[in-house]
């Protein structure tokens, strides 16, 4: 059976071209410095997020865990919104991995207050840990693209205080999509860049980590400790230089289609969609005035083919991606009506 999975966008399996891609590659030991698919992968990558370096990492919570344990001592603390992915669905690695602090505030949709980020930063203090790092995440989790005035004020208050920025881009090129800009004027606003291969952009596995020539050399060796260093990784390097070329091109489609999506789901009687938080190819809602939390939903959408997540605090999500086209979303909808209607 065919299945139209809305899960999420690592869900995207390699394209045919990947697949020969991969096939084809030429590759070495990548610890040694080996592989010449691996070099011209993070060469690229540094180039289009407009960093002096990048190193290809095994998953976006490794990138982000190494951009951590790279830029921080341990006992540092991390300022970060409380909605973060870092924060949220990370396992509590920053504790295991990195041994810092972190310190949340409370984000206005994934964005967070200048002002709040400058109050927080430590001075100082015998009783006070160091400030180490402040993280941000464009475009969000929660489906929002955070708008480049405020990464900027939080990177010019970060650089008065000498502290660096990590920006968590696992979806970069979906805020650039929406954003109509290059990628890098997003990465400009930050010391290092995390972006995943594998979301939306039908890699199979990893994901970037960018920065200058001396963070990656030491993330490198950091990279060796997480057990990150991998062989003959060319293979897996080749489909993410396609990824990169070609695959975040067509984000806009997916867009397109997460927009249509909420349209459609909204005039479903029962459900909410926030509409507003539509910026990239996912769509948040809200299903329990239909009399279904969602549980239900799943299963039903299951037996014919569908598959989706369960609520999370209550609230349901939908990601479009290269698999899923128009007339499969309109499917999706009509199952959808019929479940509802049968309850």
């Amino acid at each position: 059976m065919k299945f139209i999975d809305l899960r999420s966008d690592t869900v995207t399996q390699p394209t045919q071209e990947m697949r020969e891609a991969m096939y084809k590659a030429e590759v070495g030991d990548d610890v040694y410095g080996d592989d010449p698919t691996i070099r011209e992968l993070e060469e690229y990558a540094a180039h289009l997020v407009g960093k002096e370096a990048s190193l290809f990492v095994p998953s976006g919570t490794f990138g982000n865990q190494l951009a951590l344990f790279t830029h921080c001592r341990h006992g540092d603390e991390v300022i970060l919104g409380d909605d973060c992915h870092i924060v949220a669905h990370e396992v509590g690695a920053s504790s295991v991995i990195a041994g810092v602090q972190l310190r949340t505030l409370q984000s206005r949709k994934g964005a967070l207050d200048p002002d709040e980020v400058r109050s927080k930063i430590r001075g100082e203090d015998i009783h006070f840990p160091r400030t180490g790092l402040i993280c941000l995440e464009n475009a969000h989790s929660n489906g929002r693209v955070i708008p480049l005035e405020n990464m900027e004020k939080i990177y010019g208050i970060a650089r008065e205080h000498g502290i660096p920025v990590h920006l968590d881009g696992a979806r970069l090129f979906n805020a650039a999509t929406s954003l109509g800009i290059d990628a890098a004027e997003i990465a400009k606003y930050c010391a290092s860049v995390m972006f995943c291969l594998s979301k939306g952009l039908c890699a199979p596995v990893g994901s970037m980590l960018a920065g200058s020539s001396s963070f990656i050399e030491k993330a490198r060796k950091g990279r060796k400790l997480m057990g990150g260093g991998m062989r003959q990784a060319g293979f897996l390097a080749a489909a993410g230089l396609v990824a990169l070329k070609k695959m975040r091109l067509r984000l806009k489609e997916d867009h397109d289609n997460a927009a249509l999506l909420g349209r459609e789901l909204a005039k479903i009687p029962g459900i909410k969609v926030f509409t507003d938080d539509i910026q990239i190819n996912m769509v948040y809602f809200d299903m329990r005035d239909t009399g279904d939390d969602g549980s239900k939903l799943v299963k039903e959408l299951l037996k014919e083919g569908i598959k989706i997540n369960g609520p999370e605090n209550g609230i349901m999500r939908f990601v479009t991606n290269y698999w899923v086209t128009k007339d499969d979303i309109m499917h999706v909808v009509d199952v959808i009506k019929n479940v509802l209607k049968a309850a």
